[in-house]
């Protein structure tokens, strides 16, 4: 589910870190406010664009059924105080509909979202977009960017895949989409890059199995990062190294730290899906969707 920053955003994020922490301190976070906004149509992700200072939202539209191919949904732009600009910015005008976007990133002038099988990609100057099917995926979920290739989580058929280059709106070839695992019990659905070169990633399964935090390393091997801590949708690293998280089975946005475990910072969701984070002065404010309650919470936190 991204969330989602640009170069330019996680260096800001590392820069507040050491002057406020120091460059390996490790903050405790607290919630300073916490606003919730109306209006969304199931909206399952958000994206800041750091270019522009918006943020997208994706739109199940009239139902909230993630599988179903009702050519139903859209992308809409949102204001830093989460209220719609645009509802239907994307598809553009007389652009091929899409129907459950999920996981959004976004980058420079290009927007990548997921819809079920398939991968857009979008530039946001002139809202045309290309669209990649994703062979033997069923429930396409998060997109992130590590390098030069897009990687696509299908927490259903429990996969991972790849699709290069991560550019391809303007490729003259087809792009080259491998399977990078399938089968290895992480059920990946939210996606992040990190610092050193590893993908975050959170599992999801069913109400009964909590699941943990991944990361696939840099030659491909995957790494347990936690012990069975939920159902992960959305997942971040923070400037200080520890993992933001949402998760359905406690309902809560939480951080996780080797030294001091999961720490939940924010509760009563519903269905706490892909966040995006925004720094800002003394702190950072995260975006969540809550896709059950159709709403999206604004949520500040400031290290300790």
């Amino acid at each position: 589910m991204n969330h989602r920053t640009s170069s330019l955003l996680a260096g800001a994020a590392l820069a507040f870190a050491q002057v406020v922490f120091g460059p390996a301190a490790l903050a405790q976070w607290k919630v300073t406010s916490d606003q919730t906004v109306g209006g969304f149509k199931w909206a399952e992700s958000i994206a800041y664009d750091a270019k522009r200072k918006v943020l997208y939202a994706g739109a199940f539209g009239t139902k909230l059924d993630p599988a179903l191919a009702d050519k139903g949904g859209w992308i809409s732009k949102v204001g830093l105080d989460g209220k719609i600009i645009e509802e239907k910015f994307l598809p553009g005008k007389g652009g091929e509909p899409i129907s459950k976007p999920k996981g959004i990133w976004v980058r420079g002038d290009r927007l990548w979202v997921t819809d079920i099988d398939s991968v857009w990609e979008y530039d946001l100057n002139t809202r045309k977009g290309r669209k990649v099917a994703l062979p033997g995926v069923v429930f396409a979920n998060d997109p992130a960017i590590l390098g030069d290739a897009l990687y696509v989580s299908d927490n259903r058929s429990d996969q991972l895949v790849k699709v290069e280059p991560a550019d391809f709106l303007h490729a003259k070839k087809e792009p080259k989409v491998t399977v990078v695992f399938k089968g290895a019990g992480v059920f990946p659905n939210g996606l992040y890059p990190t610092r050193d070169g590893m993908l975050l990633m959170g599992g999801f399964v069913s109400p009964d199995k909590h699941m943990p935090i991944f990361a696939l390393g840099v030659s491909g091997q995957i790494k347990k990062l936690t012990d069975p801590i939920g159902r992960i949708d959305g997942i971040y690293e923070m400037p200080d190294g520890s993992i933001l998280a949402t998760d359905w089975d406690s309902g809560s946005l939480f951080v996780w730290s080797e030294k001091s475990g999961m720490q939940k910072l924010a509760t009563g969701f519903k269905g706490p899906a892909d966040f995006c984070v925004v720094p800002q002065a003394g702190g950072l404010t995260v975006y969540a969707p809550d896709l059950a309650q159709s709403h999206i919470r604004l949520i500040q936190l400031r290290g300790k």
